[in-house]
């Protein structure tokens, strides 16, 4: 025998186990959608009410000490801010104090849902928790805690609060029995919420006020004495308030000081500017270089006075000179030779106007010179003179910066004084104005219709929750199921195919009817799936008959009532069909059954003949099958196994195989007893027969390798029982409910 593989899970698997515990899965699902008709039809209806309120930009306070001391206006609008303000305005909708508000002014701690109700899981923990003690019934709720928390507990329980993402509007919804309550605890709760936003504000601006009044006094006198000392720094400043304003919006002032220190500023940039260009002089006419001496004539950087640019025009004039000779003395010797008489006259006139150029620029070396010395002279008296004013300067600088500071804190006190003082003045009519940033959209409508139990939605989840359960325990219960239900599941133990498959016959529909009332089916319905079922094991055990005499056939199984005495004796009946005459014995010493199946009158039967109480065996022929004879169990002896085991029982299966052409042996079950064993021995053909839906994979497993062990004959394994809906019994015979039968009327 082949070990079992271990097989790969299919869809057909599935379905096939689907449809095996069909009647399981139907029944949890079923079992559930009832379920859910009965909470729908039993369920307290319960209504829903729902309101909408938007939530404005929130503005500074009513005394505007927000614009006042953080300046950001702009924050209120900011979208993180925004959904801060939201999210706020949402917890408190869902606040204990404004539930308890509610709950005190709806009067609903009488109301259906805030009354005790016996629940199991309560009940339970109650047995574990300390009791707490007992509450005066006259107490405020505030002031009952545990009545506190049962109220809160209900009313959270059935309120909904839900920001509507992307804008500024908050759903609420509150569910109750009552219809006209529900949307009453809606408004009452929005209008709760618009009440402790004013109260809020209100309480703000009255503690705003109340602390302003005290503190005036104090900022006046400070704001007076600040007065004072800016106009005492200011006449110790020197500088002179003219009452302008410049374009800039700045207060335009007079300091003779400083306007001295500007004028020294300027002239000692002047004579620093002055110095720089005749250094820049003197270091050209140091160099003797007369074309850049000549290239500062007519610049205005150059600044000199009359006598030096008359002499850098002389210059730059003689250049000019200078290079007019080159050129014509250079043309002359061209044209007519360094020979030419007019020549000498040339280089004469050219020499001469070198040597003029040479002598002016000497001349403005000197003059240079003496220019230079006294702009180093002017530039350092007019540093000594702007360093004097620039510490007068910097003496009124610190009082002026001393006057600003203090003249600015005047100033801001100043302001801040008139701002309180007119917040205060308005703080009288702010504190009875109900300011909020809360507006109802939608106020809450009594609801038409209950939103609660949803019926579609529970009987649609009851149903399709029913059939997923169906579906997990079909496949628990057939993983957990250790039976064998199928064809596969034989082969997959067995490792072989089997010998044949009998289908399922609903005994108690037979027995009602009358039909069949000795069981045998081959004889009294030869047309029946059983029939040809049998006829089917008929033909595969003829197939493999030995040359020789009859044969014996052994049929057993793993325990009773797996149908091995109706496959032995239906066997027995198909072979007697076929004009073969065939002795069924019963050798089931215990509990025979053959005889109550057939329907037989008691006779002598096996048991006396093998303990010699019977010399003869008494055989009875079954009606309509003159060729099957049958021999009884007989009465039940103490010793069965013994008996088998006797030498005359060797003696008597010897006569019979010549005298029967089959000898079919319906034998007890092999695990609780050894007989099968014993006559296994005597046996040419053993049929184990395993009931789908009865026998157990391990009894079958053991069975079989107990049978094996012999190895000397053949053994073939028969499901009996299998439905012929199922699957692998149309694998197995390729139909599920056909019959081959000529239905026309013969006669």
């Amino acid at each position: 025998m082949s070990e079992p593989q271990d097989k790969e899970l299919t869809i057909n698997d599935l379905l096939i186990i689907v449809h095996r515990r069909r009647k399981l899965l139907f029944g949890v699902a079923m079992g559930l959608f009832c379920l859910a008709i009965l909470y729908c039809s039993i369920a307290t209806k319960r209504y829903e009410a729902a309101g909408t309120i938007q939530v404005q930009k929130d503005s500074s306070d009513s005394m505007g000490l927000e614009s006042m001391l953080s300046g950001a206006a702009g924050d209120a609008t900011d979208a993180l801010s925004a959904n801060i303000n939201i999210s706020t305005q949402a917890q408190i909708l869902q606040s204990e104090s404004l539930a308890l508000r509610t709950i005190d002014d709806l009067h609903l701690e009488g109301t259906y849902d805030f009354q005790p109700h016996w629940r199991p899981w309560t009940w339970l923990f109650g047995l574990f928790s300390s009791k707490s003690p007992a509450e005066p019934a006259n107490l405020r709720l505030e002031d009952a805690p545990n009545r506190r928390r049962n109220a809160l507990r209900a009313f959270e329980k059935n309120l909904k609060v839900t920001p509507i993402s992307g804008t500024r509007l908050i759903e609420i919804t509150y569910t109750n029995p009552d219809p006209k309550l529900a949307a009453a605890v809606v408004n009452k709760l929005t209008q709760a919420l618009i009440d402790f936003n004013f109260q809020t504000r209100f309480n703000a601006t009255n503690q705003a006020s109340e602390w302003l009044r005290g503190q005036i006094g104090d900022l006046r006198k400070d704001s007076e004495d600040l007065q004072r000392q800016v106009s005492n720094l200011q006449s110790q400043s020197g500088v002179y308030a003219l009452g302008n304003i410049d374009a800039s919006g700045k207060e335009i002032a007079y300091s003779g000081v400083l306007d001295q220190l500007q004028q020294k500023t300027g002239e000692l940039s002047q004579a620093e500017q002055n110095r720089i260009l005749r250094g820049a002089i003197l270091r050209a006419a140091e160099s003797g270089d007369a074309e850049m001496l000549s290239g500062l004539a007519g610049n205005s950087m150059v600044g000199a006075g009359q006598s030096s640019s008359n002499s850098l025009q002389l210059l730059q004039s003689l250049r000019q000179q200078e290079t007019a000779q080159r050129s014509a003395l250079a043309e002359a010797e061209t044209k007519y030779g360094t020979s030419y008489p007019k020549i000498a006259e040339m280089n004469a006139n050219l020499a001469g106007v070198q040597t003029s150029i040479r002598q002016e620029v000497a001349r403005i070396k000197g003059r240079a010179k003496s220019d230079y010395s006294i702009a180093q002279q002017t530039e350092t008296a007019s540093r000594a003179a702007y360093n004097q004013a620039k510490t007068a300067a910097d003496k009124l600088n610190d009082k002026a910066i001393e006057f600003a500071i203090v003249r600015q804190e005047a100033e801001s006190s100043r302001k801040l004084y008139e701002n309180l003082l007119a917040k205060l003045k308005e703080a009288g009519v702010l504190e009875g104005l109900k300011s909020s940033n809360i507006t109802i959209v939608d106020s809450s409508r009594v609801p038409a219709k209950p939103a609660k139990p949803k019926v579609m939605l529970i009987l649609v989840g009851g149903l399709l929750g029913g059939l997923f359960l169906g579906f997990i325990a079909s496949f628990v219960v057939d993983a957990m199921d250790n039976k064998i239900h199928s064809v596969y599941d034989v082969e997959e133990i067995t490792g072989s195919d089997l010998l044949g498959v009998t289908p399922y016959i609903e005994t108690s529909s037979l027995a009602s009817s009358g039909k069949f009332g000795n069981g045998l089916i081959t004889r009294d319905d030869p047309q029946s799936p059983f029939a040809e079922a049998i006829r089917a094991i008929r033909t595969s055990i003829t197939l493999t008959r030995s040359k020789g005499g009859g044969r014996v056939i052994l049929v057993t199984s793993s325990l009773q009532g797996e149908g091995k005495s109706s496959i032995s004796s239906n066997l027995a009946a198909a072979l007697a069909q076929t004009n073969k005459k065939v002795l069924l014995i019963d050798s089931d010493l215990r509990k025979g059954t053959v005889r109550q199946k057939l329907q037989l009158p008691k006779k002598q039967g096996f048991s006396e003949l093998l303990a010699g109480v019977e010399k003869d065996p008494t055989f009875v022929q079954v009606d309509g099958l003159s060729s099957l004879y049958v021999l009884q169990s007989g009465s039940v002896p103490p010793n069965p196994s013994e008996l088998l085991e006797l030498p005359v029982l060797d003696e008597w299966l010897s006569k019979w195989r010549k005298d029967f052409d089959y000898v079919v042996v319906d034998s007890p079950p092999i695990l609780p007893v050894t007989d099968a064993i014993i006559l296994q021995s005597y046996a040419d053909a053993t049929l184990l027969v395993a009931r789908s839906g009865v026998t157990e994979r391990p009894q079958l497993r053991r069975s079989q390798q107990m049978l094996g062990k012999q190895g000397q004959h053949f053994v073939g394994v028969v499901l009996n029982g299998l439905k012929m809906q199922d699957g692998s019994y149309y694998g197995y015979y390729g139909y599920h409910k056909y019959t081959y039968v000529d239905r026309r009327d013969n006669a």
